[in-house]
């Protein structure tokens, strides 16, 4: 579904992305982890079109990414949810879901995308008329993962869903990203700062060190490696 061949991206001379390649199969689930700064966030913002590549390739169903302006990648049915939720603030909780929805994919199917999403999170059910921005951090995130899936995605980009969350509500946004990859087979890519778990729920990972992939596989493959295990796993 998605191909990235040899990216890369820079910001004012400083390479942020180095010759970057990963491939996404229609319905995988796929984690990119790594630290701070190893351009994972970059990697993101390529794809959807806010920044632009100084080399290399995307592709996304064979088609040349670079050559669909950004705006049209959502009608292609990618959707991009950032890190640091960006709700908008002073709209309903049911606007930002309708905001999500205005691409040609997520007005067709709005009332089937939004029964979902109240059913995935539920107390955005109970909160829809209630102003985004007095939601409290974990209810926004749900609400801006809510929004991806409004757009009726067939490829949902998360970047850092558990940031800044309490272990409970993180866990909580896990297990419903896996409830949506498993039930409604959404292909997913994760960039993830809690490591273990991201490995743990994807099916193939990929390890991103400035700005360079050093390691990629299969979880349980990752798991095992002591690179990872050491780096980033505490153990």
């Amino acid at each position: 579904m998605l191909a990235i061949e040899r990216l890369s991206v820079s910001y004012g001379g400083l390479a942020a992305l180095r010759g970057v390649s990963l491939s996404v199969s229609e319905g995988q689930f796929v984690a990119i982890v790594g630290p701070n700064g190893a351009g994972k966030t970059t990697l993101f913002k390529a794809v959807s079109g806010t920044v632009r590549p100084t080399a290399g390739q995307i592709l996304f169903e064979g088609r040349d990414l670079l050559a669909v302006p950004p705006p049209e990648r959502a009608h292609l049915g990618i959707a991009h949810v950032p890190e640091g939720r960006q709700v908008f603030a002073a709209m309903t909780v049911l606007e930002n879901l309708e905001m999500g929805a205005y691409s040609t994919r997520g007005r067709a199917e709005w009332q089937r995308n939004l029964d979902r999403i109240l059913t995935l999170f539920p107390v955005l059910a109970e909160r829809r008329r209630q102003l985004a921005g007095t939601l409290s951090g974990g209810e926004q995130q749900m609400l801006a993962i809510g929004r991806g899936i409004a757009s009726a995605p067939r490829l949902l980009l998360l970047d850092e869903p558990s940031m800044g969350l309490a272990p409970t509500i993180a866990d909580l946004i896990f297990d419903r990203i896996t409830a949506l990859h498993r039930e409604d087979k959404v292909t997913l890519i994760l960039v993830e700062q809690r490591v273990a778990e991201a490995l743990e729920s994807c099916d193939y990972g990929y390890v991103l060190e400035t700005g360079r992939v050093v390691l990629e596989g299969p979880h349980r493959t990752l798991m095992a490696d002591d690179r990872v295990r050491r780096a980033y796993l505490g153990i």
